[in-house]
């Protein structure tokens, strides 16, 4: 077996960045699971994770040597509101490691006890949320979509009190970084400018190497058009994040901190589903433009960086922001017109795709089924469809059911499949848990034996909210 080799260069960052702790150790750790393929490609040999020695570090009861433990500081808007110190409440980042191609990889523990930032809470996690962070980051790395990705859950002997006592369990979440927005808002509101700058030569050397180090415009031009073509990942799968705040914004375009978040059964561009939502904020048609919002606080924290003169910055500034809209535009076309089949751009198109999703919604069609269908030639019934189906028809490729079963996922981390595998993993089965996990790394595959996970949910089982678990 291989001891990984660690190091941390946030440690490095001015002490005013973090805070230096060590997870809370727990009382009796057990292996959940280890994404072995995640591990290779890290460098991190499998065998050592399951051993002793890895299990105790997967648990927090013992640090590498190298690492060095440490709860990042930030701030954000959370719904709108201003909150001006959250930070890693119930998360450890233990360091980095470096895999076979260079890339750094942030190893991070959720749910390893109470930092600073913990605002009062038990910093712990529950086997339900660790277990669904772990499937559907692994589901969404599977879709083609940029994300913090999990290396291995464990649960650790020990009972988590929410509405009730739940098994306590941790997450290995790892990602090149886990800066967010929110960091940036930090030390902005602290007009800490020498901080800002610190932080902005880090960043832009863990996502744009290629960047000069205090290019502040364009960094915020990357983080523009990273996050434009994350987004219209997200729409182009029915994905709703459902707590898109600043501080789960992230400067590299990455999926991060999946709390109540889901895949959308039946089309509804205003679906909501996160328990605390309760004005549709980030309901799944304005994550485009609360993106946007979030940018523009990136925008305003990094212009202390761009010159002297703050009338030029805004104005440059918002030049860089306006750039979404096309960004977006086009990233979203180039993400639903492979979905129809149409390869290459063509006036109408943006209509066509519209249209298409609008019948959807005025007749409650399944989103991933009916997409999936069209790679068969299946359109829904009706007359509305047959009107588009002429359309459509003319405009598809040659090639159009090959570009459609690759565009177009035949498997998704459906809600009530996921709520009725925690139930399974709270009972000590994990064999749906696995099931999802070998299914969902196939997403695009026929695979019908499985053919009972592309079920929409019945009346009974649809899940109509989702809870953060914290």
């Amino acid at each position: 077996m291989i001891t990984p080799v660690f190091d941390n260069h946030y440690v490095t960052l001015p002490e005013r960045f973090y805070t230096r702790l060590d997870p809370v150790p727990v009382a009796d750790p057990s292996l959940l699971a280890v994404n072995e393929p995640l591990a290779v490609e890290m460098g991190l040999d499998p065998n050592w994770l399951k051993s002793e020695d890895g299990l105790a570090m997967l648990a927090g009861n013992q640090m590498p040597a190298g690492s060095a433990p440490l709860a990042q500081v930030y701030a954000g808007h959370q719904f709108g509101g201003w909150s001006s110190r959250l930070g890693d409440g119930r998360a450890n980042l233990l360091g980095e490691v470096r895999g076979p191609d260079g890339t750094l990889w942030d190893i991070q523990l959720k749910g390893s006890g109470p930092t600073p930032y913990s605002r009062m809470g038990d910093g712990r996690a529950w086997l339900g949320p660790v277990l669904r962070e772990y499937v559907i980051s692994e589901a969404m790395h599977a879709l083609g979509v940029r994300t913090t990705r999990a290396l291995a859950a464990v649960e650790t002997g020990e009972t988590v009190l929410r509405e009730r006592a739940f098994p306590g369990a941790i997450l290995t979440r790892v990602a090149p970084s886990h800066i967010r927005v929110g960091t940036f808002q930090y030390f902005a509101s602290q007009k800490d400018v020498d901080g800002l700058a610190t932080l902005l030569a880090f960043a832009s050397q863990r996502h744009n190497p290629d960047l000069a180090p205090d290019d502040a415009l364009g960094f915020l031009a990357h983080v523009v058009k990273a996050q434009a073509y994350l987004v219209a990942r997200w729409m182009g799968l029915g994905f709703i994040h459902g707590v898109m705040n600043t501080d789960n914004t992230h400067v590299g375009g990455i999926t991060i901190d999946y709390g109540p978040c889901a895949f959308m059964d039946t089309y509804d561009p205003a679906k909501v589903f996160s328990s605390i939502d309760q004005f549709g904020r980030y309901a799944y048609q304005a994550q485009p433009e609360i993106l946007v919002w979030n940018l523009a606080q990136l925008a305003s924290s990094l212009l202390p960086l761009m010159g002297d003169d703050t009338n030029k910055s805004i104005e440059a500034a918002q030049e860089v922001l306006h750039g979404f809209g096309p960004a977006y535009t086009q990233s979203w076309l180039s993400i639903f017109l492979p979905k129809l089949g149409i390869a290459g751009e063509a006036e109408g198109d943006i209509e066509l795709v519209q249209t298409f999703l609008r019948l959807m919604a005025e007749t409650g069609a399944d989103f991933t089924n009916t997409f999936r269908a069209l790679a068969e030639d299946v359109v829904p019934a009706g007359e509305g469809f047959a009107a588009w189906r002429a359309a459509w028809t003319a405009r598809k490729a040659p090639n159009a059911s090959a570009l459609m079963k690759a565009a177009n996922p035949a498997f998704i981390p459906r809600n009530h499949q996921i709520d009725a595998m925690i139930a399974a993993a709270v009972a000590s089965d994990l064999g749906p848990f696995k099931r999802l996990m070998d299914v969902l790394s196939r997403p695009f595959d026929d695979q019908p034996e499985h053919s009972d996970l592309m079920r929409p949910p019945a009346p009974e089982e649809e899940v109509r909210q989702t809870f953060c678990g914290t």
